[in-house]
Formats: structure tokens, sequence, C-alpha cells
């Protein structure tokens, strides 16, 4: 296979134009750019095709002159705008510039007298309008920069920049790169004369640049030979120049452009050119036939000799492709030269009076190919087009891999190739020689290269890696020195044992997902691997294997640790707590607080009933007790259970102090609105009964308010203890009593004797129960045979407080004495009261005179009046109304209940007056003859609901705030206010407008 591989041609030629020069001469020169080409001719003339408007214009540079006069060379700018020409006659040379816009060229008067062989152009710069700076290339070895607005219709300057001085000879060929840094521009300058590649790179402008050299060392490379023809291309590719070709007298150098680079060459620039190489024309087999004229493509050099283009792949330096140019005249010289259009990535090739296109066909498809052939391996991956090519690439850099016996290597190429060599063959190749460790290198970078749906081949695959993970564990713990097996002897000493196992758990930890629980599990457990199990069963959060693992290792705190974290479900921290709490109690009680409220205590009772059960030292902290006081006072915890709990193991201790204050605090007597006792009180008694808590009992009694059984008891263990629960009874005095009585009774009888100092305090006793106990009350406790003398103290004492107690009495009787006859002369100053209505007083209701004569306001004869005038009501504060107005507003203001009952003590009270009338008559003053003690009492019934108070001045008229201004019955007479607007009929205004 050749170097550029099969596939069909790269390139072809084909005819472009028959007579390209138009009767204008023969071709001379030729130049392309973006669809344009521009040639000159013999006599002078410059012919420019454009293939984007299918046009062509003549343009005539000899301005009339005699003699001959033909075009040298032509340039043109990428673009197709900006053209070059230089003209040689027998005066001279000239030069000239024209723009595409412009009818016909302007010469360059700075340049005349010059013949100029190069230009080079700043792609990056120019534009439709102008140039910009352009560096122009002498036969005398002198750099001019130039610049040319279309709209000056002339150059704007030309200045010369640099003059070659060591060695004389013409510039065959320029090229120019700028490229960006920080704020300024750096320019790299490439010039070729026929012996040698000048090099100039530099920041700042052109004329900066150039000037450095005055005193610097010039770069430049001299090659042996000389070439009439020395021609520089720069391949480029999205406007930026990627390498270079010089064709010399020797052979073509070449090298890759990296314009960013910073490595300064020996001679002191900073050198931009990498990757060099060189070819030899010895290469082509022509007995040393040197080209014509040469093209740069990406891949390919395109050399002209005689009438063929030969096409060199730059890379591998071989021969691929011989273009033959057919059909040219036989009076023609043939191809004259080569040039390209770096816009359109064509190349054209020219003789007197034709143009030849020379196109491409995809000549980068065969590059891996070339990469590969010479083993560069990673350029040969770039240039791959599909997965097959780069199995290929993968298959020989791992067949070379694996004949060096570098199977690590040859693993991880194996593992990226998918179509040439199958999953099985490239594993049976490492089983054959038995190289597990390349096998799984190999098993291990497959998994890299599969994706999310292969996932049967993932766990099959990562089942496999993990069985080979632990056959090499294993032989690693067989290969130990010391000839042993044991995980405890190869472990702290073979580092690379220890490298192999924190390997596998990363491993388990990234396959984690893919990897078959059970299978995995399976495979640890018959390699013996409790450590890596217990690993995987954390990352499969199968959290009840590895707590259990740490508990049978007696290692708590990592359990504890395990229990802790967040996705760990709580029924596992009830599950293991009686083992945990057996282990390391201490640890266990701190876990479980600093989780606070997470935990329900009554789950962990069993836990700790276990922990109970077992012997503990006197001084030691009691653990559970410890966490049993956290939940309840800390955290206030209202469970029964935990409170029994916490009160039977403070009844266990021989000090009553922490259970009488457990007892004595708020957190031992319920909630206000709750149950008395968070504890059970009956449960709490028999438990402080069994373990001969009396203290504790006795509270307890007092709190179930068992008065009688607390005192009993408590006379039993301590005096003062029987004293203060007897004072504990306030409000029942005869419990109170009751109780101080027992007390008395076991005061006298643990006091008696003979002795009468013993006596004695006896009867000191009752100055404690503050007077609530006498002498008499005590009596019947003392024995018979105790003489009065021994209490004749106390009998006086209580005989005297008896005398001042009747006297007292007394005394209270005559107060009540002298109170009676006074509330009986009240009452009969009461019956003498009276009051002065004036004559002019009004009814506070219906606004008439109170005095008025007649009939109209009798209300029945029970009513007491003077003369004709109707009854009144007359009230302290100087209000009066008459009888039946006072009613009837009382009646309306009051509620219905009240209302009613007015009434109905008026009926009565109307049907008693008409009764008495009808059976005994009346008198000449209208008064009944009858006993009136039951009108009375009805009267004073209704003089109670009606006149008890002032309605103006008493709670009736606040109560009347309530009221409404309407009442309900007056909504019709509301409704009969209302203003309802009348309908109007529409009128129609006319409307005028000005305009």
């Amino acid at each position: 296979m050749d170097g550029g591989g099969g596939g069909g041609q790269l390139f072809s030629v084909d005819p472009l134009e028959r007579q390209a020069a138009r009767g204008h001469g023969v071709v001379t020169s030729m130049a392309a750019g973006s669809d344009v080409i521009v040639l000159g001719t013999s006599r002078g003339w410059l012919v420019r095709h454009d293939y984007t408007f299918e046009d062509a214009h003549d343009l005539d540079l000899g301005s009339g002159r005699s003699g001959d006069h033909s075009v040298h060379r032509v340039f043109l700018d990428p673009g197709g705008k900006h053209c070059v020409a230089t003209v040689v006659h027998p005066g001279g040379a000239e030069t000239y510039y024209h723009h595409a816009r412009w009818p016909r060229p302007k010469p360059l008067p700075r340049l005349r007298g010059l013949l100029v062989n190069a230009v080079a152009w700043n792609r990056q710069s120019i534009t439709e309008a102008s140039t910009k700076e352009v560096i122009l290339g002498t036969e005398s070895g002198q750099i001019f920069e130039m610049a040319v607005d279309e709209a000056d219709k002339r150059e704007k300057y030309v200045k010369p920049l640099f003059q070659l001085t060591e060695q004389r000879e013409g510039i065959k060929d320029l090229q120019m790169e700028t490229a960006v840094v920080g704020n300024s521009t750096r320019y790299y300058v490439m010039a070729v004369t026929p012996t040698r590649l000048y090099s100039f790179t530099g920041i700042g402008s052109l004329e900066t640049v150039f000037t450095s050299y005055s005193d610097r060392a010039i770069h430049f490379m001299e090659l042996p030979g000389e070439i009439p023809n020395s021609e520089l291309h720069f391949f480029i590719k999205q406007r930026r120049a990627k390498h270079f070709g010089w064709l010399s007298g020797s052979g073509i150098y070449h090298g890759e452009l990296n314009f960013g680079a910073q490595h300064s060459s020996t001679s002191g620039d900073e050198n931009f050119v990498e990757n060099k190489g060189f070819f030899d024309y010895s290469k082509l087999g022509d007995s040393g036939t040197k080209p014509r004229s040469f093209a740069l493509s990406e891949f390919h050099f395109l050399l002209l000799i005689g009438d063929k283009i030969k096409v060199v792949n730059r890379i591998s330096q071989q021969m691929v492709e011989e273009l033959v140019v057919d059909n040219t005249p036989e009076t023609s010289r043939g191809i004259i030269g080569l040039c390209n259009d770096a816009s359109t990535g064509l190349f054209y090739a020219y003789d007197e009076s034709s143009i030849f296109q020379i196109s491409t066909s995809d000549e980068g498809r065969d590059m891996w190919q070339v990469y590969l052939d010479m083993n560069h391996y990673a350029a040969a991956l770039s240039h791959c087009r599909n997965p097959f090519q780069r199995d290929q690439v993968y298959l020989v850099q791992a067949d070379a891999a694996f004949a060096a016996k570098e199977y690590y290597i040859a693993a991880s190429f194996y593992a990226k190739m998918n179509y040439i060599l199958s999953f099985e063959e490239i594993s049976l190749k490492f089983i054959s020689i038995g190289e597990q460790d390349a096998l799984r290198t190999f098993l291990l970078r497959r998994l890299d290269n599969l994706t999310k749906d292969d996932k049967m081949q993932i766990t099959m695959i990562s089942t496999w890696a993990t069985e080979l993970y632990l056959d090499k564990i294993n032989r690693l713990l067989l290969e130990d020195s010391t000839g042993t097996t044991t995980n405890s002897v190869a472990e702290p000493n073979s580092s690379e044992y220890r490298s192999i196992v924190n390997e596998f758990r990363a491993f388990l930890s990234d396959s984690k997902d893919v990897l078959d629980e059970a299978t995995t599990m399976r495979l640890l457990e018959s390699y013996g691997r409790v450590d890596e199990l217990v690993y995987f069963a954390g990352l499969k959060e199968q959290f009840e294997i590895v707590v259990h693992h740490y508990i049978q290792q007696g290692e708590a705190r990592k359990a504890l640790e395990v229990l802790q974290q967040r996705n760990v479900p709580v029924d596992l921290v009830y599950k293991f707590a009686p083992d945990l709490i057996m282990l390391d109690a201490y640890e266990t009680v701190e876990s479980w607080m600093m989780v606070r409220n997470k935990l329900n205590p009554g789950k962990l009772i069993p836990a700790m009933m276990r922990y109970v059960s077992e012997p503990h030292a006197k001084n030691e902290t009691h653990e559970v007790i410890k966490y049993l006081e956290f939940y309840v006072k800390d955290l206030e915890n209202k469970d029964p259970g935990v409170h029994n709990l916490l009160l039977s193991l403070y009844a266990k201790k021989e000090d009553e102090s922490q259970l009488l204050q457990f007892l004595d605090t708020k957190f031992g007597k319920g909630q206000t609105n709750g149950p008395e006792f968070f504890y059970d009180p009956k449960y709490a008694l028999r438990l402080c009964l069994k373990e001969k808590r009396m203290r504790a009992c006795v509270r307890i009694y007092s709190m179930m308010s068992m008065h009688e059984e607390a005192v009993a008891l408590a006379l039993k263990v301590d005096l003062e203890l029987a004293k203060a629960e007897a004072d504990k009874v306030e409000d029942d005095e005869e419990l109170r009593k009751k109780l101080w009585l027992k007390v008395a009774k076991h005061v006298i009888e643990q006091e008696k004797g003979v002795k009468r100092e013993n006596i004695k305090k006896a009867i000191e006793f009752l100055s404690e129960t503050n007077n609530l106990l006498k002498i008499e009350d005590i009596l019947p406790f003392f024995p018979d045979f105790v003489l009065i003398d021994d209490f004749k103290e106390e009998i006086c004492k209580s005989l005297k407080d008896y005398n001042s107690q009747i006297e007292l009495l007394k005394q209270e009787m005559d107060d009540a004495t002298r109170g009676a006859d006074n509330i009986r002369s009240d009452i009969g100053a009461l019956a003498q009261r009276y009051t002065v209505i004036d004559r002019e007083q009004d009814c506070g209701v219906c606004r008439r005179k109170i005095l008025t004569v007649g009939g109209l306001h009798q209300v029945g004869r029970s009513y007491t009046s003077v003369g004709n005038m109707a009854p009144f009501y007359v009230f302290p504060c100087g209000h009066a109304f008459h009888a039946n107005c006072l009613i009837g507003h009382v009646t309306r203001c009051s509620s219905q209940a009240h209302a009613e009952r007015i009434l109905d003590l008026q009926k009565r009270l109307s049907l008693m007056d008409r009764k008495a009338a009808k059976d005994n008559g009346s008198n000449v003053n209208g008064e009944s003859i009858m006993s009136t003690t039951p009108v009375d009492k009805l009267r004073s019934q209704l003089d109670d609901a009606v006149a008890s108070e002032c309605p103006f001045c008493g709670d009736l008229m606040i109560k009347e705030i309530s009221q409404p201004f309407i009442l309900p019955e007056e909504s019709d007479e509301k409704a009969s206010w209302e203003i309802k607007p009348q309908p109007m009929p529409q009128k129609i205004l006319p409307m005028t407008m000005s305009i």
C-alpha cells in the first residue's frame, strides 16, 4: 500500500481556459485569489478572469510605450481585489497597482526601476478598500513596505525595511503572518533567496521589527544548491498559516508553523517553526531533475516536473499520484508554473495560452493510514473518520505492546476496540498466557468504554473483574514471605497488598450500582473477605450486616457511626440497642442523646432493662439514668413507661435524694390539663414499699391525697415528717385536726413514763399545733394514773381561754341587740319619709305634669292616689314618672322575660282589685275594706320590678345603647320615607362641530 492509501485519485486536472491571454501575447505570470485569476502577458497586458461573474477584463500596462515590455510577475491578494504587477521594458522595470473597481492600473512611481519578485499580504488586516501594510521583495535583495488605498488612486507610502548585505541575492518569495499579543501586533515574515530562507519576527510595526535586526543576527536557513525559481508557500486554513514549504535547490524544506510559540532559537530569534522536515528530490527518481514550480496543500506537495505534476505526501514523503496535463499545443513550451487560490483551496497550472484547474478530492481521507504506517498513533487517531479506522490504529498499538510484553498497555488499547477483535478473543489472549492482572486491566478499561445502555455487559464484566480482584488479593497473601496466609501478617507488611485492596474498594464503590448484590456478596464471602463484604454492604446500604459485623468485632463506636447516618432506618437503632449498650454503654447513650427527639425512648426500654439487670459498681455512672434524665428533664418527655423506669431506678438506689427530688419536680407531677402524674403512682407506691423507701412512700401518699396514710407512715419514719404532712391539709380543718390528733397520740405514747418531765414534753406539743388542739383533746390519750398537778398549768390556761371566749361572745350578743334596735328605728323612720314634688314637675316619659288631675293614668285601686290624681313614682335622683308611663317604658326597654313578668304582675293586681270591688264594694274614697295583704305583696313585687332603680340613671339606660334607632316593626315606616328617583325621558341634544 502506498503512503496515501487507496480510495481513488486525490487530485484531478481539468482544462479551465483556452486562449486565456486573449491575443495579448503569451502568458508569462499568473496569480489567483477568491475565484479571480489575473494573467500577465508578454506584451504588457493584464487579463483578469472573474469566474464569480463570468467576466474578463483586459488591462494595458504598456501605456503606448514602444518596444518590448512583458509582465515579469503578477500578485493578487487572497480576496481578489488588490493586484500588483511588475513590467520589464528596455528602460528598466515599473510596478503597477490595480484595484478591482478601477478601469485601468496606476503606476507606483516610488518603485520605478525596482524589479519586484515577491509580495506578502497582511491577510489579517487587508480590506477591500485598503491593502494596509504590504511587503515587497526585489531582485536586488531589498525589502520594502507599501500601502495603497483605493480612494487615493496612488500609494500612501513606500519605505525601505531591509537590505540583504551579507550575501547579495534577490528576494524570490515572501510570506507574512501576524498575531495579536496584548494590545500590540507580532509580525512573522519569511523570505527566500535561491539559497537561503530568512525569518524575521518582532512586536510593533514592520519598520520597528526590521530595524531591530540592525544590531542582532538574522535567523536564516541555508541549503546547498541553487534553483532559479525558489518559491515559498504557506498553507492557509481558516485564514491562518498552518505550515510552509520552501522550494530550494536541494529539496523542499518544510515545517509546522506555530505563531504562538515562545521558544528562543540559538540565534536569539523566537522560533515559530516546529516539526521541521526535508524532502530530497532524489526520492522522485528522475535523475536529479528539479521541479520548475510547486504548490502546497494540507498534506501534499504538488511538484511541476516537465508536463507532469507529481503529488508527494508531505508526511510520508512518498509520491502518491502523477498528474499529466494533456492537450497542450505542440508549439508551447509546456507548463510554466503552478499557483493556488488560498481562499478556495484550488490549484492552477498554466502554460503560454491555457489555464488548468487542479482539484482535490478529500486528500486527507487516508492520512490515518499514513500516520499509522509511520507509527504516529496519536496523529493517526486524530485523522480517523470512522470507528473501524480507529480500531485498526488501536490494534497495531495493542499488538506492538503485547509483543513487547507490555501487557497492561496492550490491555488498555485492546479495551478501546469494538469491531476488529471480539471481547472473547481478546480475553483468551491474556488467559492463554496467564496474565490475570492484564486481563483485569482490560476488563476495567472496557467498562470505561461501555455506555449506560450496555447494562448486561457492564454487570457481567464488573462481576468478572470482582473475582479477578479477589484472586489477586489471595495470591498476594499466598506469596507473603512468611509463608502464612493470614491477613494479619500480610496486611501490615505488603504495600502492594494494601494498594490492591484500596483499588478493589474503589472499584466496588464505583460499581456498586451495576454489580448484582447477592452474587457479589457470595463472592466476597467465599473468598473470606469479611472486611470488603462489610464495606460493600455499606455501599449497598445493607446497614444491618455492617452493624452486626462491628458488634461481633467489639467495635461499638464504628457500629454507632453507621447507625448515625441519615439514611439508616431508625428501627435498626432499636434492634441493636441491647447489644450496643452492653458493649459500650457510654458511647451508646451519648449517640442516643445526640439525635435528641429522633428516637422513641419507649422502644429502647428493653435495651435499658437488659443493662439494668447487670450488676454495676456503686460509684459507676449509671448510663440509663443519665439518658432517662436527659429525656425527662431536657426534652420534657411524657411517656409513662419512661417515667416509671426512671422512678424504679431511683428507688433501687440507697440514697433517696434523687427519688424525692424527682417526685417534687414538675417533671413528675403531670400537666395542668393532662394526667396528674406522668408516672403510675400506684406502681411507684408498690415499688417504694418493696424497696423500703418510706420517705418516698409518704410523699406519694401525700400526692395522692391519702393524708391519713401519709401521716401514719411518717410517724414510723420521722416525727417531723409527720408534722409536716399534717400541716399540708389546709382546706379541711376537721381532717387537719384529726391528723394532728394522730400525731399527738403518737407523741404522748412515746413520752409515757412516771417522770413528770416526760408528761411536760408531751403537753408542750400543744403549742406546735397553733391552738388547733386543746388540753381536753389530748387528755384521753394520757394514762389514768397521771396526777392532775401535771396538767394544772395547761388546764388553767385553757380555762382562761374559755373565759375570754365567753366574754367575747357576750360582747358580740350586745352588739347584735343594739344593731336590731337601730334597724327597727330605721324602719319606723322610713314610714315617715317623704319628698316634695313641684307642681310643674313633668313625667319623664309622657312629659305631662305629674300632678295631673283625672283618671287617665290610674292603674288600679291598689295604688294609693291623692284625690283624682294619677299614681306616680318619684326617685331620689329627682326624676318622676306616671305609674303607667314607667311600666310601659321599662317593659319596652327590658328583656322579653322581664317584660312578661311585669305584665303578669300588673294583670294579677288588676284581677284582685276587681274581685275585691265585686265582693265587698268600695267606700267613698274608693279604698277596699278587705285585707290588703295579698294586694300589697303583689304591689311590692311590681314596684321591685319597675322601680328598683331610676330608668334614666340606672343600668336600663346603659343597656339602651345597644337598641337600634329604628326598630324591626318600624321597617314599613322607614320604607315609606325612601326617596325613589323618577324616570326621565331621554333627550337627544344636537352637537355641532367646528372645523
